[in-house]
């Protein structure tokens, strides 16, 4: 694993630097949207939906929908004047029992790893949150968005999990729920009979993905029946120059127009290619004279030395 974060846990005057490293990852299966013909892949391009024109990065910006569906756009001079923080400390606001967190308002997990050099408070803040079944309330800055989080401990390693804020868990209102009167003792019975037959422990290998290993087999029978269609790539790539080339050069004609040049006037390359036809065929004839001229002269000469050695 790759730490993905510095910093230090602060509670009191302790101070312990750690490390930060994602807890999970995702396995699901992923797909391509792709030519159901021939395999290509499908590609999007970033178009205006006012006036259709395809746009640039540099020309994209943030905008909040408001409930009236205007767009309110925002700028980097915007989210400058927010209040954000990039501190590289998780400091404890309190220490809480650990049954009164809600499994609920718990949101990504991450392992902190200490320095070599603090091993031993690292070690004393989770033997601490063991021992007196706690959890600590902690805030931490990650990409520059303060947060609230949790510290607890899982197979000896202090765990870090983010919590949602209180407007972020919905409320279970379901009147028909509610107005439900309770089981009767019966039916009480029956379910506790049911629930000891299916009692155990949790046992996490017991568990597996079987739609991602069929997936997965699926893909590898095919690969396997000789079922896998490769795109053709030249075609892809003259495309993409092809394009790249018309982007510049609309880049630069726009560069040229917000400076108030005149567009370039397109170069006549047809006509001059007709204009100079003729004097090629022109130039052709005039070697062709000489050579007839020469040939002349040089058999008149032949045939006088031959009337001279004749007499």
């Amino acid at each position: 694993m790759r730490a993905i974060w510095k910093g230090a846990v602060s509670f009191g005057l302790v101070n312990v630097p750690v490390r930060l490293y994602s807890a999970t990852e995702n396995h699901d299966v992923q797909f391509r949207q792709v030519h159901r013909e021939d395999g290509g892949r499908i590609k999007y391009k970033r178009t205006c939906s006012i006036d259709g024109e395809e746009v640039s990065y540099d020309d994209i910006a943030k905008g909040y929908e408001t409930e009236d569906g205007d767009m309110v756009v925002l700028t980097d001079d915007d989210f400058a004047d927010l209040p954000s923080k990039t501190s590289k400390e998780i400091g404890v606001t309190k220490f809480v029992p650990a049954d009164q967190i809600d499994p609920m308002w718990l949101d990504k997990s991450y392992y902190l790893e200490p320095d070599k050099a603090a091993t031993k408070p690292y070690v004393l803040l989770r033997d601490a949150l063991e021992k007196e079944k706690r959890m600590a309330i902690v805030t931490v800055s990650i990409r520059t968005r303060m947060t609230m989080a949790v510290l607890r401990v899982r197979d000896g390693v202090i765990v870090m999990q983010t919590m949602l804020w209180p407007d972020e868990v919905r409320a279970a209102d379901f009147a028909h729920v509610e107005e439900e009167s309770h089981a009767s003792k019966q039916e009480m019975d029956m379910a506790k009979m049911l629930i000891d037959q299916l009692a155990g422990d949790y046992d996490p290998s017991e568990y597996e993905d079987d739609y991602a290993l069929a997936v997965k087999e699926l893909v590898r029978a095919k690969v396997e029946g000789g079922e896998v269609r490769v795109a053709a790539v030249e075609p892809e790539e003259s495309g993409e120059v092809v394009d790249l080339l018309a982007a510049l050069a609309r880049s630069v004609e726009k560069a040229k127009a917000s400076r108030g040049e005149a567009p370039e006037p397109a170069k006549p390359a047809a006509k001059k290619t007709a204009a100079k036809a003729p004097a090629t065929k022109t130039a052709s004839k005039t070697p062709a004279k000489k050579t007839s001229a020469t040939k002349t002269t040089a058999s008149k000469s032949a045939a006088k030395k031959s009337e001279k050695k004749a007499s």
